[in-house]
């Protein structure tokens, strides 16, 4: 399959600037749980990035909504193996979450024929992994289990975790005092950093 097909069919990657690497981002609206927490004061999803600044621009609300209605596509898994294969890094869900069990059987699918990728997924959907054991998770896939609220301690049922803080000496993610950027860290990939807490944006 070729790029450009493989483009129309998944409706493309973003390019998130601070990453290493490409994303695939879907809706925030569409979150089953962020959909929830956002109308919740103190929840990691209250005042979401997603719903704001470029992301409510007319154009990448509609990247978004093409993105959503392509895991529908039976072809989806095939383009974006198309897509990530030459990516040494991906990220999924800048924006958005898992929307169903198919939809993380179909990532799972993603991952093992992109072995050379290193894949990382945040996501607050405990309902789609209450079943899986994390030892069936592809070896190049890092879930990472968000916790909820501001200041809450890392989930307890997932082994990847990560978590939001206002207090600067709890912060582990350096992108704040790099210029918002990776650089170098790759913590978030990295199964031997079992929880990542990150700075209140």
């Amino acid at each position: 399959m070729l790029k450009k097909e493989a483009r129309e069919i998944t409706g493309g990657l973003s390019k998130p600037s601070k990453m290493p690497g490409p994303a695939h981002n879907l809706p925030a609206v569409a979150c089953k749980t962020g959909a929830k927490l956002v109308k919740i004061p103190g929840s990691v999803c209250a005042g979401c990035y997603a719903l704001k600044g470029r992301y409510r621009f007319k154009n990448v609300q509609a990247a978004l909504s093409r993105r959503l209605q392509a895991l529908q596509d039976p072809r989806w898994v095939d383009a974006m193996v198309t897509l990530i294969k030459d990516q040494d890094w991906f990220r999924w869900h800048d924006s958005g979450d898992i929307q169903s069990l198919k939809h993380l059987e179909n990532i799972f699918l993603v991952c093992k024929r992109t072995p050379n990728t290193k894949h990382w997924m945040p996501t607050r959907e405990a309902q789609f992994l209450k079943d899986i054991n994390p030892d069936t998770v592809p070896p190049n896939l890092i879930i990472r289990m968000s916790s909820h609220m501001i200041g809450q301690g890392p989930v307890k049922q997932w082994p990847w975790t990560s978590t939001v803080s206002t207090a600067p000496e709890a912060r582990t993610c350096p992108a704040p005092d790099q210029g918002n950027e990776c650089g170098s860290c790759r913590a978030c990939w990295d199964r031997s950093t079992p929880n990542v807490c990150y700075g209140k944006h």
